[in-house]
């Protein structure tokens, strides 16, 4: 499990929206983030609690007391933390070709790794392995992940990225 995580600002975005479903507690939120991310990131404590503390102090979240768990601090929305929600979900909608250029940056890198003779990188018996193998695993997962959210089946798409751009009228000049 990868204990780096997502892009800057995106776990705070992660419990604004969490927050907005439900009041939540801070190991909740820590591991709803990693559910989501399919276990790859794992927030720590030092970051999701500084989080909660700072919208609370900026009059986004409310600690709320439960009589079923007075131990435990849930944090609900506010609504200025539903106004905040609204601008990073405008602010997070133009994010959206940068994530995918992180995605398909790393997975070129993994495979020219995997590939390139200039990369002169040991296999590890034990660890994984810039090869062919650990490269289709990859796009596997990549395979399953979408069928699982998009309910459907795989299929190939024989588009260049020019053509994939064209099509969907996305600005290649970025």
């Amino acid at each position: 499990m990868r204990k780096s995580g997502p892009p800057k600002g995106l776990i705070a975005y992660l419990v604004l929206e969490l927050l907005e479903e439900r009041p939540r507690y801070g190991y909740e939120i820590l591991k709803e983030i990693t559910e989501i991310s399919g276990g790859h990131w794992e927030p720590s404590y030092g970051s999701v609690y500084p989080i909660l503390y700072k919208f609370e102090e900026k009059g986004w979240a409310e600690r709320i007391e439960r009589e079923d768990e007075p131990d435990r601090k849930y944090f609900e929305l506010t609504d200025a933390g539903r106004e905040e929600l609204g601008e990073r979900r405008d602010r997070g909608a133009e994010k959206a070709r940068e994530f995918a250029d992180i995605i398909l940056g790393f997975f070129h890198v993994y495979a020219t790794f995997a590939t390139d003779d200039r990369f002169q990188i040991p296999d590890r018996e034990g660890e994984w392995q810039f090869d062919e193998t650990f490269s289709a695993w990859i796009v596997e997962q990549v395979a399953r992940h979408h069928e699982r959210y998009f309910d459907t089946e795989f299929q190939r798409l024989e588009e260049t990225p020019t053509e994939f751009y064209d099509r969907h009228g996305v600005d290649d000049e970025e």
